[in-house]
């Protein structure tokens, strides 16, 4: 009976082991994302510096400037204004944070910033199936995608513009742009491997590995 009682406790011990070693295997980490991936965000980052740093500040040096915004209606306006703020203080720009303290009103505008996406496929692209029977439950069948090569072209674009005027008067001081800022991603992939990715934003600098 004692080697009995010995095999069910070897037995029981070897249960709790297993046990605790599955509670050990399924924890997670909770991981949140943003609403916009980095991609997004540094290929509109790096066209809008590209369109600002297109712009010509040299009639307005060492002059009091208040930049009006109201017309700037584009996306990531946040970051291009931050960023046309930094230009016009490197250029010697005096900004001012009152519109009665300025000599002259810079109005801002764009014509927009954004991406355009193409995607082309040399292979078959997913197929959805659907049940034949009218009225059939459940949910349709998807067949997976057979791609001999695979390519994911990203182009961003930005547009600035702006024109200076004296505020008494409203005489035109200066005007330049629109000017335009562009960036490129390109994903290549080969067989199922992948991606091979060039361009001229941050991530693809680096191996993602």
């Amino acid at each position: 009976m004692s080697n009995e009682h010995s095999k069910d406790r070897w037995i029981l011990w070897l249960f709790v082991l297993c046990a605790a070693l599955a509670c050990a295997g399924c924890s997670s980490v909770r991981v949140t994302d943003p609403p916009r991936t980095a991609t997004e965000q540094f290929m509109l980052s790096t066209a809008a510096t590209e369109a600002v740093n297109g712009l010509s500040f040299e009639n307005l040096r060492g002059r009091q400037v208040w930049l009006d915004d109201r017309y700037f209606a584009a996306s990531e306006s946040a970051f291009v204004l931050g960023q046309l703020r930094a230009r016009l203080l490197l250029a010697g720009v005096r900004l001012v944070p009152d519109r009665d303290q300025c000599d002259v009103i810079v109005e801002v505008r764009s014509g927009g910033v954004g991406i355009d996406r193409y995607d082309s496929l040399a292979g078959l692209p997913p197929v959805f199936i659907t049940s034949p029977i009218e009225g059939a439950a459940g949910a349709p069948l998807v067949t997976p995608e057979l791609a001999i090569a695979k390519n994911q072209r990203q182009r961003g674009f930005a547009s600035v513009a702006y024109v200076a005027y004296w505020r008494e008067t409203g005489d035109v001081v200066a005007a330049s742009g629109p000017s335009i800022g562009r960036s490129t991603r390109d994903d290549w992939w080969f067989f199922g491997l992948g991606p091979r990715t060039t361009g001229d934003i941050a991530p693809s600098d680096r191996d993602p590995r």
